[in-house]
């Protein structure tokens, strides 16, 4: 299948061709360009390793074979002859969509038609076999510089007022922020489930900000309608700066739309922070009043670590799990479900609950039980409110070895970005797209991505077809070499 054949498939099945058409007005002569033969030619346009510009889209449309252009409409019969698209009229029908899927009064964020529109596209990117193969999706965003000066200092007008300044990390030898006047890109990029078979890491939904916006309130309206669209919420995996917010711009509504959070808890949001019923609030948990606060602050396991480090990291973070209070309902309607103490699942042993002296000295063991015991020592179970730990309670214990090894796989969305950036292919630096406004900018930003995604199942498919020779052939599967030693690996290695 050819690259323009495959693009017309993707456009058709996201349906979203006919859906602009409709909010487009009626002029007084059709129009020579349809929005299915623009939205093919910006594709092609990225596949082809060009910037976002106009001139390079209405340059691609020209140069298809004959044929080609007369089937999509490049070449028409006028009352003289046959008449070639012009870049004016390429640039008539780009403005018109733009104008419909943009909002009246433009405040940075994407208006409802245009974002349906992305998600489509996005959606209809990603081959069959592979819509059902996993729902757990690798969330973060990066930063979009507009083509527009900033601004100037002491007030006035600029040609991108949509934009705003925002802060990214820089690549120097100091640790501050760099300011930069432009967008947020976030993108959710599909990654393997827990246990479960590889899948390429396509980007399934993605969404344009203004830096004035915080990418996660916007993001987070995109993720939790996708069950409405009939795609189910697993696995979001994201760092700190998102399960940094407050639970009602992250936690709770995603957990109401029926994720499992997997996240990396900031530093203010790490160790202990206050009881409830006595139990000790830490790391998303409740735990036993009488836990080491040593085991209560751990925090997640260093990459410089060795591997007698990751050894009795491990195994203080197996001790934590067991002064953890035990879960023994779901949640409810209201969010609240119920606890009991360790001591009375079997799994330490306390001087409060005789029948856990019993139990085997393998198990840790209170020596000095609260004076005065609350409720989670004196009641068989307590009931957690859904506000305890709102924010960062999540799947797997933090920082547990379950919840290491589910988080590694995050790095999706830093790929993800990487090979959107990557100047071999499609470079988003400042200068690849000129239009000013959300909509432009956000419309060729989903047919990037949905080229990506093309580029990626090509990769994909290639390794799958290199693995099965291999096979044939009783050949082992061709694995990558690790090309970075660290000076850890270089020192312990044997004479």
């Amino acid at each position: 299948m050819t690259a323009l054949a495959a693009f017309e498939e993707i456009i058709d099945i996201s349906g979203v061709a006919p859906r602009i058409e409709a909010l487009l007005p009626i002029g007084v002569r059709p129009r020579q360009l349809s929005v299915r033969t623009l939205l093919a030619g910006m594709c092609l346009a990225q596949a082809d390793h060009r910037p976002a510009h106009l001139t390079r889209v209405h340059q691609t449309l020209t140069s298809l074979p004959g044929d080609e252009q007369r089937r999509l409409g490049v070449i028409t019969e006028w009352k003289h002859g046959p008449h070639l698209l012009t870049y004016r009229q390429t640039e008539r029908t780009f403005g018109l969509v733009t104008t419909a899927l943009s909002k009246d009064e433009p405040d940075g964020l994407p208006s409802g038609p245009l974002q349906g529109i992305c998600d489509a596209l996005l959606e209809a990117s990603i081959p069959a076999q592979f819509t059902g193969a996993s729902t757990s999706l690798a969330v973060d965003w990066t930063d979009m510089d507009s083509f527009s000066r900033p601004p100037p200092a002491r007030g006035g007008p600029c040609a991108d007022p949509e934009a705003s300044w925002g802060h990214r990390k820089n690549n120097l030898l100091r640790s501050e922020d760099e300011l930069f006047y432009g967008w947020y890109l976030s993108a959710g990029i599909m990654v393997p489930e827990e246990n479960g078979p590889a899948v390429p890491e396509l980007a399934r939904r993605a969404t344009v900000s203004s830096c004035r916006h915080d990418p996660v309130r916007a993001f987070a309206p995109v993720l939790t309608a996708m069950p409405a669209a009939g795609i189910g919420l697993g696995d979001i995996l994201d760092d700190s700066g998102y399960a940094h917010r407050d639970a009602g711009a992250w936690a709770l509504p995603l957990r109401q739309a029926g994720a499992q959070l997997i996240q990396d808890l900031h530093p203010s949001d790490r160790g202990p922070k206050g009881t409830h019923d006595g139990a000790v609030i830490a790391n998303g948990n409740l735990y036993c009043p009488a836990t080491p606060r040593t085991l209560t602050e751990l925090g997640p396991l260093a990459r410089t670590a060795t591997s007698w480090q990751a050894a009795d990291w491990e195994r203080q973070t197996a001790e934590l799990a067991r002064y953890k209070l035990g879960r023994l309902t779901r949640d409810d309607q209201d969010g609240y479900h119920r606890v009991a103490c360790p001591a009375a699942m079997g799994k330490i042993r306390c001087p409060l609950r005789p029948a856990s002296m019993r139990l085997d000295r393998d198990r840790p063991e209170i020596l000095q039980p609260p004076q005065h015991p609350q409720a989670c020592c004196t009641q068989q179970t307590i009931t957690v409110p859904p506000e305890v730990n709102a924010k960062t309670r999540q799947k797997h214990d933090y920082p547990s070895a379950a919840w290491r090894r589910s988080y590694a796989r995050r790095t999706g969305a830093e790929r993800g970005f990487a090979t959107a950036k990557d100047p071999a292919t499609n470079d988003i630096s400042r200068g690849w797209c000129r239009l000013m406004g959300l909509a432009p900018l956000m419309l060729f930003t989903a047919t990037l991505l949905v080229v990506r995604n093309q580029r990626i199942l090509h990769a994909w498919n290639a390794r799958q077809q290199e693995n099965q020779r291999r096979a044939a052939s009783g050949l082992p599967p061709k694995t990558r070499k690790r090309r970075r030693k660290t000076l850890t690996a270089l020192a312990s290695a044997p004479p």
